[in-house]
């Protein structure tokens, strides 16, 4: 099973990530979880995404790449849901078996994200916060899935990225039932 933890602040205004939540709502095993629509008070209810969790084998956090990192309701659902005790309890991580696999798109081309380039790091680099993060909770980190130059990108490039997405969905899925 899967969870779609999707963080967009005005999903009804996106062309990039209301495209990707489309291509996951209807995939059997997915749970599309949109925050904003769940908390627009943004008062999590942090048990209930606990459960949600340890529900699902594979976690997806879908958003777009906001100054270096997620948005801040997503980061508000880390903080509060990551909790010692339930995550991690001392150097012991609690959520082993379980997979985060980031999904993200950026404004800047592609080049801009390299040693030396307009953002000075390569996107490894700038999502090794996430990738720390699955680590210190047991989490697998998959290979993150990213779409450069949302503004420059053309309805093939989106539906071919789109189909990258659901394969990626659709995979996981065939592993965790295999």
């Amino acid at each position: 099973m899967t969870l779609v933890l999707l963080d967009h602040p005005n999903l009804a205004q996106s062309r990039i990530n209301a495209a990707l939540a489309a291509a996951a709502r209807d995939l059997p095993g997915v749970t599309l979880h949109d925050l904003h629509a769940e908390y627009p008070d943004r008062n999590l209810d942090v048990p209930r995404e606990q459960r949600l969790v340890e529900e699902h084998s594979l976690i997806v956090f879908q958003f777009p790449f906001h100054w270096y990192s997620v948005p801040s309701l997503l980061k508000q659902w880390m903080d509060e849901v990551l909790l010692k005790g339930w995550a991690y309890e001392g150097a012991t991580p609690l959520l082993t078996g379980k997979t985060l696999q980031v999904v993200t798109s950026t404004g800047g081309v592609e080049e801009a994200y390299r040693e030396g380039g307009f953002h000075r790091f390569p996107m490894s680099v700038l999502l090794a916060p996430l990738e720390n993060t699955a680590h210190r909770v047991g989490m697998e980190f998959a290979p993150p899935l990213v779409l450069h130059d949302v503004r420059g990108v053309t309805d093939a490039e989106l539906a071919e990225h789109v189909e990258r997405y659901r394969d990626v969905l659709a995979s996981s899925q065939a592993c965790l039932t295999a």
